[in-house]
């Protein structure tokens, strides 16, 4: 599969703001043929992204996460980008925590030239990119491995993350709220995330702008266990108060056209 273009994110994004989104509407507001946005949403709709409805689609329920194959292509340049600003936060000769994502699992690709790093990790596309490097230890946590994406979860993976006290935690979300709650899907994954955080010198959040237009109703933290939130873009004007209330060092990745750069709060 091919990544989404700039159309289909920002009909994603734009139903997670409605909750629904029409063809007649999208045509007009992207100026091109209701066939074109029939075919972006048929193609939104085969991943999984949208529901297909009479007319237009609807958004996925807040309560369920979206597939992860159909999450990996979704703000695919965003996510690569802050993956290489994460990795440049971890220092050589460090200890860290990686949890189950797909921007964390563009971090993990770009710690590929780094060395003497010990990665203990939930997440076991992680552990596939990272073990070949001779300089990186790779411990997996134990437990049960869920099917859709590869995460280890369960009592057993806490109970192993808790043996260690690491340097960062790289951490990922599958929400954002603008009060700084950081949001998941599944008790058992947002268990395995809280053990990382508790058990970490630093945190580093990273996770897309589209995160603020998601909902999911289990929280792992709030915002002041981070120290770094790396991101895309930081647009919300609550949220950066939030980020500035607890001394949180933010990182703007990819800024896009706009001709922003990297910044700190």
């Amino acid at each position: 599969m091919q990544p989404l273009n700039e159309r289909q994110n920002d009909i994603i994004a734009l139903a997670r703001v409605t909750g629904r989104v029409t063809v007649e509407d999208l045509a007009a507001r992207f100026e091109v043929t209701p066939q074109t946005i029939r075919r972006d949403l048929n193609e939104l709709c085969d991943r999984r992204v949208l529901t297909r409805t009479h007319g237009g689609a609807l958004i996925t329920s807040s309560i369920e996460n979206l597939s992860y194959e159909a999450r990996r292509f979704i703000a695919a340049d965003a996510k690569r980008a802050i993956g290489i600003a994460a990795a440049a936060l971890i220092p050589d000769n460090s200890s860290l925590f990686i949890n189950i994502g797909t921007t964390t699992e563009e971090v993990a690709s770009a710690l590929a030239k780094h060395s003497d790093l010990r990665v203990i990790t939930n997440n076991l596309n992680v552990a596939m990119t990272l073990h070949r490097h001779a300089s990186i230890e790779v411990i997996v946590a134990g437990g049960p491995v869920r099917r859709a994406d590869g995460a280890v979860i369960g009592s057993a993976a806490v109970d192993l993350i808790r043996q260690f006290k690491v340097d960062t935690a790289v951490i990922g979300t599958s929400a954002l709220d603008e009060d700084g709650s950081l949001l998941d899907f599944d008790v058992l994954e947002v268990s395995v995330s809280r053990a990382m955080i508790e058990n970490a010198r630093r945190v580093v959040l990273v996770c897309d702008r589209m995160k603020l237009q998601r909902a999911a109703p289990v929280r792992i933290a709030h915002m002041a266990r981070v120290h770094s939130f790396v991101t895309d873009r930081l647009d919300s004007a609550p949220l950066r108060q939030v980020c500035t209330a607890h001394g949180v060092h933010v990182i703007e990745a990819h800024r896009g056209d706009d001709g922003g750069s990297d910044g700190v709060v």
